[in-house]
Formats: structure tokens, C-alpha cells, sequence
């Protein structure tokens, strides 16, 4: 039997696409599935389907899936994140030689692919930890890739990544290597921190306009948008579902208004608090999806409250556009300030121009407004310092208080919004109220605290009571 070129661990949605993609591009490639439960035909109903014009070897036994592949092998594990990963590492291990690579692909902590890239160090066998953004579609057709780990490693499969990669504007694989250990899913995980604060967002524009229009109009408003700077995947995929019907409804209009959330928004949220960044959007999303969660206490809450008003008042449409383009511009800035932080935290040297550029394609925050940041990264280290951001941000200020406005007066939760427009208040306020918080640590704690007229190396304390 010819050996193959790359191994595939894992047939469900994202593995079957990646592997179909790999395929088309002209790689012989080996899947495996395990074949228990409801799995049995999983590997063979995959080959049936796929055998014309594709070189594709299916196994459901391991061992033999990993004999198949050329040396070093090269095998991707598309599983769930977590003890699973463990699992099949701890199986593959035995069946291998020096050399050897495992990428993980899924959304694993960048914690655990920490640990997991050095405790194969010891066996000689290298492990990338492997982003990839783009959901089904973007698997298919080319999603953005953010490996990580050793770049030698690297190396022995950037012309397999980079081939299937996405290509942006100039035709470059959105696939580069991020940095050492677990680089790669921490980008992935920020990304994913980005995405709950942008989804955010736009769940409270339609909460806005809802109230005075039908979801034919906000469609609209949102393909206004999307013809501009506020173009990017979100608000595409936002108009499409605005306008799908069931029958004569709305099916946009019958769903739960409870969201899920699988992790990855929770850990960018805790990273963001112990590197000391203030990433409060992606906080502030994760929130809004836990609070949603409660449906039943909400609706006896509401029925308890009996407030019920008609609102007539439209918003300004332009008034939203400048709030949306204010907050989303904040929610990128904190992503990449923690980012920043991490690279500077772990060692990792992270390239922001490249990582923003392999952002503006195959993955779920592309955008134009992620074009642009590629951009402004080559010449400044942060959104922040860019003289147009800036005044973007600082013109924009007015319309993002209107927006709120009109939410606290008519009882529509924005925190989103709000969080983006109390971080700019904050950031562009010389003179904070921490020094009252500075005062009262060192009256409990004696933790001492910092003087304005004095060098800032130097630590007090004082005797508070006056009496």
C-alpha cells in the first residue's frame, strides 16, 4: 500500500472538511474514527461518499491508520478539547517514531497545549498547537490557521497548512506561525474572545431597532453597513438569518432567547484578569450569555415587574452606526492589547500585522475593518495610538451616549455598549478615583500605596484614624 501524506484523527464536521480540502488540494491522506456507538459507519459512509477523484484511506483501527502514513507522520487531531485530546495522544504515542507530529486542531485551552507540547519533548515527537477559525464552510473552502509550537516543527507542515489555508487580498495563506508552545491557541482563543464581544453587539443593535421595526428593516440597516468599513462576516450571516422564514414567520422570532457558550470566551475572560488586561467587552459577552440562561426567572421577574410601555421613539439610524463603529473599534483594541500582554508575558514575539492579516479571511471575525488593522499595525503598536482611530473614537464618543440613552430610557439591557463606552471614558480620563481604593487598602491591609509628589519607586503608609 502507498503511504500517505497527513493523518486525520476525528470525522465529525470540521474533520471531514479539512480532510476534503487536503484532498482537493491534491494530498493523499489517511482519516480515522473510532467505530463505536452511533460512529460504526462514520469512516465508511465518509469514503463511499468521497472516493471519486480524491486519494482517501479510512481506518478504524489506529494502528493501522498510523503504518499507513509516510515518515515523520504528520497527523492532525480534530476531537473534542479536553481529557479526549490526553486520550488519543496517550494511544498514538506507542505507534510512534522520532520526529513524528501531532497538531491539535480544536479549541483547546493554551494551558493544557503548554503542558502537552512539553511533556512530548521527552519522546522526541513534536506537537503543534493548531487554531483554526471558520467553522464548516471555512474548513471546506480555507480557514484561517494559527499554529504554534516549535518552528521547526512548523516547517515540515506549513506547505500542507498554508495550501489549505484561506488567501487574503493578495493571495497569501492565512496561515502563519504564531509562536512557541501554546501560541496558537491562545491567538484562537482571543480570536474567539473577539467574536462573543462582536456577536454581543450586534445582538443589541437588533434589541435596539426591534423595538420600532421589523426584521426586513434591520436587515437593511445592516446591509447599508456592510457596504462600507462595517463590512465582515458577522453582519452578513446577521442579515441572512434576520430574513429566513419558517413558513410566514420569522424563524429568527421562535428561537430561545438563551445562548450557549462552549469556553473559549470563559478562558480569554480569565487570561485577560491574570495578565491584568482590561478586556471587558469579551467579559461583559460572556455575562450576557450566562444572564441569558436564566429564562425562567427572567420571564417571572418581568411578569412580577408589570412594566409595559410602547415605544415609539425611532433611534437614529446614524446615531447606531457611529455607536456600532465606537464599540467594535474598542472590542479589537482590547483584543489586541491582550495580545500584547500575553506575547510580552510568555515569550512569544507575536507579529500583530500578521496576525490581524491572517484575520481578514476564512475565519469568523473577518472583516474590513481587520484589513485595515493589518494595516495601521506596521506603523503603530496599538489601535489606540493611531492618530485616525483615535479620532474616530473621539468623534464618535457622542453617538455611543445617545445610543445608551435611548436604552436606559427604554428599559433595553446594552451592556455591551455601555462596557465600550466606560473603558474609552476611563482610558481618556487623566484623574481616576483609585486613589481613594489606594487609601482605604492601606487602612485595612496596610498594603501601602504610591504619592504624586513623590518618586514613583517609593511605597507609604499611614495611620489613618483620626482619633
Amino acid at each position: 500500500m502507498d503511504k500517505t501524506e497527513f493523518g486525520i484523527v476525528g470525522l465529525g464536521v470540521m474533520g471531514k472538511s479539512l480532510s476534503l480540502n487536503m484532498a482537493e488540494k491534491g494530498f493523499k491522506i489517511s482519516v480515522y474514527n473510532r467505530s463505536g456507538g452511533d460512529e460504526v459507519q462514520v469512516v465508511s459512509d465518509f469514503i463511499k461518499e468521497n472516493q471519486k477523484g480524491y486519494t482517501i484511506l479510512g481506518f478504524t483501527d489506529l494502528q493501522e491508520f498510523v503504518m499507513s502514513l509516510k515518515q515523520p507522520r504528520k497527523i492532525l487531531l480534530m476531537v473534542k478539547a479536553g481529557d479526549v485530546v490526553d486520550r488519543v495522544i496517550e494511544q498514538l504515542i506507542p505507534l510512534l517514531s522520532k520526529e513524528d507530529i501531532i497538531i491539535d486542531g480544536g479549541n483547546s485551552y493554551f494551558k493544557d497545549t503548554q503542558k502537552r507540547f512539553e511533556a512530548l519533548k521527552d519522546s522526541l515527537i513534536h506537537f503543534i498547537g493548531c487554531g483554526i477559525s471558520g467553522g464548516k464552510e471555512g474548513a471546506r473552502k480555507g480557514p484561517s490557521i494559527m499554529p504554534g509550537g516549535s518552528m521547526g516543527s512548523y516547517k515540515k507542515v506549513a506547505n500542507i497548512l498554508e495550501s489549505i489555508a484561506a488567501k487574503d487580498n493578495d493571495g497569501k495563506p492565512c496561515c502563519v506561525y504564531v509562536g512557541d508552545d501554546g501560541a496558537g491557541h491562545f491567538i484562537k482563543m482571543v480570536h474567539n474572545g473577539i467574536e462573543y464581544a462582536e456577536m454581543q453587539l450586534l445582538a443589541e443593535l437588533y434589541a435596539l431597532m426591534s423595538k420600532t421595526m421589523d426584521n426586513e428593516a434591520i436587515a437593511k440597516v445592516f446591509f447599508n453597513w456592510s457596504q462600507g468599513d462595517l463590512s465582515g462576516y458577522l453582519i452578513e450571516i446577521t442579515i441572512d438569518i434576520l430574513k429566513k422564514k419558517e413558513g410566514k414567520s420569522y424563524l429568527l422570532d421562535v428561537i430561545l432567547d438563551s445562548a450557549g457558550n462552549k469556553g473559549t470566551g470563559n478562558w480569554s475572560s480569565k487570561e485577560a484578569l491574570d495578565l491584568g488586561i482590561p478586556a471587558s467587552l469579551m467579559v461583559s459577552a460572556v455575562f450576557a450569555r450566562y444572564l441569558s440562561s436564566f429564562k425562567q426567572e427572567r420571564v417571572q421577574l418581568s411578569a412580577q415587574l408589570g412594566l409595559k410601555r410602547d415605544i415609539t421613539q425611532k433611534l437614529d439610524i446614524g446615531i447606531l452606526e457611529r455607536a456600532y463603529r465606537f464599540a467594535r473599534i474598542i472590542n479589537h483594541h482590547q483584543g489586541f492589547q491582550l495580545i500584547a500582554e500575553a506575547s510580552k508575558n510568555y515569550g512569544w514575539q507575536i507579529n500583530f500585522p500578521e496576525i490581524a492579516r491572517i484575520w481578514t479571511n476564512g475565519c469568523i471575525i473577518k472583516s474590513q475593518f481587520m484589513e485595515d488593522i493589518a494595516t495601521y499595525f506596521k506603523t503603530t503598536p496599538s489601535l489606540l495610538s493611531n492618530k485616525h482611530i483615535f479620532e474616530i473614537l473621539k468623534s464618535s464618543e457622542a453617538s455611543c451616549l445617545d445610543a445608551l440613552q435611548y436604552a436606559l430610557a427604554n428599559r433595553i439591557p446594552s451592556d455591551g455598549f455601555w462596557t465600550a463606552y466606560n473603558y474609552w471614558i476611563g482610558m481618556t480620563t487623566a484623574q481616576l478615583p483609585a486613589n481613594l481604593i489606594q487609601a482605604q487598602r492601606d487602612y485595612f491591609g496596610a498594603h501601602t500605596y504610591k504619592r504624586k509628589d513623590k518618586p514613583l519607586g517609593l511605597s507609604f503608609h499611614s495611620n489613618w484614624k483620626t482619633s
